[in-house]
């Protein structure tokens, strides 16, 4: 799991997730608010090196999405797939974080299956460039309606249905 800037806590849904299940793993970064997408790459390479790709879904939240968004640029590895949920527009004039890296948004098809999960009022992103982003990744377009950002203060803490979407990576 790629939490978002800042990190999630445990009663957002990827906290959850992660007492959920064994095979959750949280990837873990050495700086959570000023983030260099070049360093959460490489920590999403070491993460899952010696694993079977075949067996991985990584789960990005927020800015996550666009640090596997960037990883999958430039990685030869092809996982299983990505749940990528509230994705952040680094690129909104609102969008003010102090990040290294992520001031773009990449484009590229993504190589292997994804999902896109978003919301008609979240803060970070607006419904239309979410859907934008999933055409041009490829990704299955999901609006769940107004849901905020899909996170504990969104009341999105257990959140049964995400673990259901993973399902579809089987």
């Amino acid at each position: 799991m790629l939490p978002g800037l800042g990190n999630s806590g445990p009663e957002h849904w990827q906290g959850y997730f992660e007492k959920s299940a064994a095979n959750f793993k949280r990837i873990e970064q050495s700086d959570w608010d000023t983030p260099a997408c070049k360093d959460w790459v490489e920590n999403t390479d070491n993460a899952i090196s010696g694993l079977d790709p075949k067996t991985v879904v990584l789960i990005g939240h927020s800015l996550g999405c666009i640090a596997i968004a960037n990883w999958a640029k430039t990685s030869k590895i092809r996982i299983k797939g990505a749940l990528l949920v509230a994705p952040s527009d680094v690129e909104a004039p609102r969008y003010t974080f102090d990040t290294v890296g992520f001031e773009s948004v990449p484009l590229d098809r993504i190589g292997f299956k994804t999902i896109v999960v978003a919301s008609t009022n979240d803060e970070w992103i607006s419904i239309e460039r979410a859907a934008f982003f999933a055409e041009n990744w490829g990704s299955e377009f999901i609006n769940i309606g107004e849901a905020g950002h899909i996170n504990a203060a969104s009341g999105f803490g257990e959140w049964k249905e995400g673990l259901e979407l993973l399902k579809s990576f089987k």
